[in-house]
C-alpha cells in the first residue's frame, strides 16, 4: 500500500512489472493488449502496474516475475563497476521497487543485491555531491535513481551550507554561562587536621 502523501511512493507503484495469470479473468481483456476477447486466459503474461500486481498476487491470481532491472545482466554490470551503471533508465525507483517486490517473488538474493548496489554507489554519490561543480553535475545526475538523486542534493546543500558558514555566515560565540567568574573557594584546610 502506498504511503498516502508520498508522491515518490505513488509514482513507484506505477512501475510496470511482468506477471503471469494463474487463473482466467473475465471482463479485464484491456489488461492484455494481445487479447482479442474481453478475457485474460490462464498463463497469459501481462505487464501491470506494481500496485495492481501486488493486490492480485496477494489474492493468488497472478505470479510476479522478477523485474528486468534485477536480472543477471544488471547484477554483473553492478559487480563490475557499480558507480557507472545507469540505474535510472532501468528503473527510477530501483531500491524502493526492489524492497517491495522481494517478498512477492521469493528471491532473497534481491535484498543482498540492493545492499551491494547501494553501498557501491553511496561513496561516489556523496563524493560527487560534495565536490562536483555545477557544470559536471548534469552529466552525473541522469545515472542516479530517485533515492540517489535526493542523497546527491542533500550532500550538495550540506556542502553549500558548510562553505557559507566557513566564509563568515555565523560565527561561534562563547556561551554566557562560560563568561561568569567562579567564586573563590575559602581558605584551604589541611586534610590531616
Amino acid at each position: 500500500m502506498a504511503q498516502y502523501y508520498d508522491i515518490d511512493d505513488i509514482m513507484m507503484e506505477e512501475e510496470l512489472i511482468s506477471v503471469v495469470f494463474q487463473v482466467g479473468a473475465n471482463g479485464v481483456g484491456l489488461l492484455d493488449p494481445g487479447s482479442e476477447t474481453n478475457n485474460v486466459e490462464q498463463g497469459a503474461k501481462v505487464d501491470l502496474p506494481f500496485w495492481l500486481a501486488h493486490e492480485l498476487c496477494l489474492r493468488q491470481a497472478v505470479s510476479i516475475n522478477i523485474p528486468h532491472c534485477f536480472n543477471q545482466k544488471t547484477r554483473k554490470e553492478i559487480q563490475a563497476d557499480a558507480a557507472c551503471v545507469d540505474l535510472r533508465t532501468r528503473c527510477p525507483f530501483f531500491y524502493e521497487l526492489g524492497c517491495k517486490v522481494t517478498p512477492l517473488v521469493g528471491d532473497r538474493s534481491i535484498g543482498s543485491f540492493l545492499l551491494y548496489a547501494f553501498s557501491g554507489r553511496y561513496k561516489e554519490v556523496l563524493s560527487k555531491g560534495h565536490s562536483a561543480a555545477f557544470a559536471t553535475a548534469p552529466k552525473f545526475l541522469p545515472l542516479l535513481t530517485r533515492e540517489e538523486s535526493h542523497l546527491f542534493e542533500a550532500a550538495r546543500s550540506s556542502m553549500a551550507a558548510f562553505k557559507k558558514w566557513r566564509v563568515g555566515g555565523s560565527r561561534l560565540e562563547r556561551a554566557s554561562v562560560l563568561g561568569r567568574k567562579r567564586k573563590p573557594a575559602g581558605p584551604m584546610q589541611d586534610p590531616t587536621s
